[in-house]
């Protein structure tokens, strides 16, 4: 694997139990990181399993394709956003799936990498936040150029943040006087924006540094369609099992999911179904899993994970 590149997999082996992983399947998984998930993968679906992944991460790339080696010519990754996955499915001349894997978690690499600017403790970190960084929108980018309404919209919806008018209020004083280049930069101006009272449960600069990293990413564009389109993917019997670790990310799987399992959505005063909408998948999970005790005491970043699992029917 990369020297220096490291991850914990959250719920490894409730994921893969969800997978239901058999000799021979084809799976995809949309977000490999270091590979871990994709090893137990391609160990579970020995001796002819295939795997089909992608990433952003240049690193996560490097590392992932460095630990499969030993199942090489088995696996297939592709630097893409699991999002196009039409694309990414045609080159691989892939048509139906037996399991698909989303885990939408920043690796610790990621977080702990100071250069990459996702984590609120590495002060002197350059404000960047990208998966894939070739993408020239940063956070830099957007906490010195965006609207005081813009930064504000971003912090309120994506980071659930209740300050987050004053929060952005006081980016852009700021920044009449000198950019926000710094995690620590932004640190300072989110602490002083929030009354000392409300920031006794844990880091104030969370629930900001995560909305930031989900605008650059793009991390919600589009994934209710997408969480609609790949489990119409799945061949019958085949399974799809996400990993979320923000309650919004929650909320849209589990729409989907609740789509998908619905059976008729005509109006309730039509006397006979018009719609023609079938029931495509079982959810398996009525509610999500959650980390184990055990687990959250070795692994804290698995605290707010939450896994949903469904079966194409």
């Amino acid at each position: 694997m990369m020297e220096g590149f490291s991850h914990i997999p959250v719920m490894l082996e409730e994921c893969m139990e969800g997978l239901d992983i058999r000799s021979g399947g084809i799976y995809f998984d949309g977000t490999v990181g270091g590979g871990n998930h994709s090893y137990e993968i391609l160990k579970r679906s020995s001796p002819d399993g295939r795997l089909i992944a992608t990433d952003l991460d240049d690193e996560a790339i490097e590392a992932a394709t460095s630990k499969l080696s030993p199942f090489k010519g088995r696996f297939e990754i592709y630097k893409s956003n699991y999002k196009d996955y039409e694309k990414v499915f045609s080159l691989a001349g892939i048509d139906k799936l037996d399991g698909i894997l989303l885990d939408f978690g920043v690796s610790s690499h990621q977080l702990d990498t100071e250069e990459r600017g996702f984590a609120y403790m590495k002060k002197d970190a350059p404000l960047d936040m990208r998966m894939d960084r070739s993408n020239p929108l940063t956070a830099e980018v957007i906490l010195n150029s965006y609207s005081k309404e813009e930064i504000a919209k971003i912090l309120r919806i994506y980071g659930e943040e209740k300050f987050a008018s004053q929060i952005a209020a006081n980016v852009v004083e700021r920044r009449t006087k000198k950019p926000v280049v710094t995690c620590g930069d932004f640190v300072d101006i989110i602490e002083s924006s929030i009354p000392k009272k409300f920031q006794q449960n844990g880091p104030a600069a969370r629930k900001s540094f995560q909305a930031v990293r989900i605008a650059v990413n793009g991390e919600l564009d589009g994934l209710y369609d997408c969480v609609l389109g790949l489990t119409r993917r799945l061949r019958s019997g085949g399974r799809i099992a996400i990993l979320t670790f923000h309650s919004l990310e929650d909320r849209i799987v589990k729409q989907a999911f609740n789509f998908l399992e619905t059976d008729c959505i005509c109006p309730k005063t039509l006397p006979v179904c018009v719609c023609g909408k079938k029931k495509e998948i079982e959810i398996i999970t009525k509610k999500p899993i959650t980390a184990t005790v055990k687990e959250m005491a070795i692994n804290s970043r698995s605290k707010s994970a939450k896994l949903r699992i469904a079966r194409r029917i």
